[in-house]
Formats: structure tokens, C-alpha cells, sequence
């Protein structure tokens, strides 16, 4: 059970192990574009790639009997989108597993893997657990760490979450299967949550640390994206980085200065390589600057 590239990835690497994959269970297919195109999710894509059959309930806490109906004995779930009823994960014998981006109980939710970038964090991990009925509060059956490298994004750590969550479930599924685990109740004091991203946290404020900001930054870059705002109009980062510097006016965009674009925050700037404008396509630093960005200089950014 999933929906984005991270759980297509978990699925295919189950299926090319060996394991006996009976259904898939993703969202709906969700309508894209000015054309209105249906599309559907990567984990929809790569199970019809195998001929699996696919439920993709609007509601899962209403329609489940499809699934009970594939009699499954075990059900893995990664990054699904929805919250599983009481019927389903009581059903099958070996129960319902997760995988959650984070060295849980720290950052439970929706987005472990994004907030811990956020936040500056230098190390992360990946959980795997049995489901209850209660967001990510199930007893842990086996955790490994994973590194954030100063250039890692959302991205790349999903590329990295999505493999190590693969090795870890074949080395531990045989032993669910063989009853031989071991489930470690979670310490929920020492618990801590990752809440669903919205508009106000893509937003970007200037007035920060230079590091602070280009955390938040690559901690949304790839997806869903941030953006700050100059006269009025938004603009997305596509590539940046960030330097240290004594010298700055903060919130206020400097202009172009050798390959990047230098937005100054509070002891340092961002160093901006690739930028979208408000209803236009991707440009690098120099096109945009040569552009528009040279009568810019100066703005402050909202």
C-alpha cells in the first residue's frame, strides 16, 4: 500500500526479491495539468508494469472489502496517504507493517523526512513497525540510520530512504514470517511530529541564519517546492546553496554575482543557481538576471 516514487521503488524491489505480492492499494489517479489529464500514482504505474491487480479507494476506512477479498497475510504500507481502518489491520496473520522515514518516536506524520531537513538535522533513519490504530505510535521492529549530507534534499533523501527501507524489509520479512521478532514499544514522551506541509511552509523568510534558510529550502526544493515574493510575484528555487558572510542587508535581493543569484539573509546569503518566475518555465541565474532580475536589484523579498 503507497503512493509516490518512494513506495514504487519499495514495490518493484519486492517484487524483482521474490516476494509474493497478491494486490497494490494506492490513491486515486488525480487529475493533472490545464488539459485536466488523469494521472496515476507511481506505485498505481509500476504494479500494472507487473500485472498486479490495483484498488485505489477514495476512502479506505469505507471500501476495504476489495482488499480483505485478495486475502492478504500481511500488509506493508509506505507512504499511502490515508489512514488504515481497524478492519484491515486486524486481519491479516503476520498484521500490518510500516515504513516511516524517521528514527521514530522522533517525527511522526506526514512529512519525517522533509522536517528533518528542515530542522538542520545531520542524521535521520528509517523505522520499521507494526501498525495500530494511532498515527505512528506502533511497536518498533527493526531501525537504521542514514546520513544528511550538507547537499541533500528532500530528493536525494527519499532516493536514499527508499533503498535503505528496501534492505531492511528483506532482511526482515523472512523473520515476521518465522515469528521470530522482537517489537520494542515506542518511549512516547520522547515523541515528536512532522505535520502535514502547507503553503505557509513553503513560503521562505530572508530575515534567518543562512544555514536555517537553506535548510528550509532544501527540505522542500524538489517537492512540493518554495518560493519567496518581489513586487508582488512569487518565485521558486530550483538550486541553491548558501555562504557565510559578515556583510549583508537581510531580505534584500543583491543581484547576480558570478554564476548564482544572492538573496542576503541574516548572516550570510543564499546563493540561488536556478529560479521559476511566476508563470514562467526554469531559467538559470544569469538568464534570469539578464532578464528581469536587473531591474530587481535592491528589492526586499516577501
Amino acid at each position: 500500500m503507497g503512493t509516490p516514487q518512494f513506495a514504487a521503488d519499495i514495490l518493484k524491489g519486492l517484487l524483482d526479491a521474490g516476494f509474493n505480492v497478491v494486490g497494490v492499494v494506492s490513491q486515486p489517479d488525480k487529475v493533472f495539468g490545464r488539459k485536466h489529464v488523469l494521472k496515476p500514482s507511481e506505485v498505481k504505474e509500476t504494479a500494472l508494469e507487473y500485472n498486479l491487480p490495483v484498488i485505489t479507494p477514495a476512502k479506505i476506512r469505507n471500501e476495504y472489502e476489495e482488499i480483505l477479498k485478495l486475502d492478504p497475510e500481511l500488509i506493508i504500507t509506505a507512504a499511502y496517504g490515508q489512514i488504515i481502518p481497524k478492519a484491515l489491520l486486524d486481519y491479516p496473520k503476520y498484521r500490518c507493517i510500516n515504513t516511516h522515514g524517521s528514527l521514530l518516536p522522533k517525527y511522526r506524520g506526514a512529512s519525517p523526512i522533509q522536517t528533518a531537513i528542515m530542522n538542520g538535522e545531520s542524521r535521520t533513519g528509517m523505522t520499521i513497525m507494526y501498525m495500530n490504530e494511532k498515527m505512528d505510535e506502533g511497536d518498533i521492529l527493526y531501525q537504521e540510520t542514514v546520513d544528511i549530507g550538507i547537499h541533500d534534499t528532500a530528493s536525494t533523501m527519499f532516493d536514499k530512504m527508499s533503498r535503505l527501507a528496501l534492505e531492511m524489509l528483506i532482511k526482515i520479512l523472512p523473520d515476521i514470517f518465522e515469528e521470530k521478532v522482537n517489537p520494542v514499544s515506542q518511549d512516547h514522551f520522547q515523541a515528536t511530529y512532522a505535520h502535514l506541509l502547507d503553503k505557509e511552509t513553503e513560503h521562505i523568510d530572508f530575515k534567518n541564519d543562512a544555514k536555517t534558510v537553506y535548510d528550509h529550502i532544501r527540505g522542500l526544493l524538489e517537492q512540493p517546492g518554495c518560493y519567496f515574493i518581489m513586487k508582488d510575484r512569487k518565485y521558486k528555487i530550483e538550486e541553491a546553496f548558501f555562504e557565510l558572510n559578515d556583510h549583508t542587508d537581510p531580505g534584500v535581493f543583491r543581484g547576480l554575482e558570478d554564476d548564482y543569484l544572492r538573496l542576503d539573509c541574516n548572516d550570510g546569503f543564499i546563493k540561488v543557481y536556478r529560479i521559476r518566475p511566476e508563470g514562467k518555465g526554469s531559467m538559470d541565474a544569469r538568464s534570469f538576471y539578464n532578464g528581469a532580475g536587473r531591474t530587481l536589484t535592491g528589492e526586499h523579498l516577501g
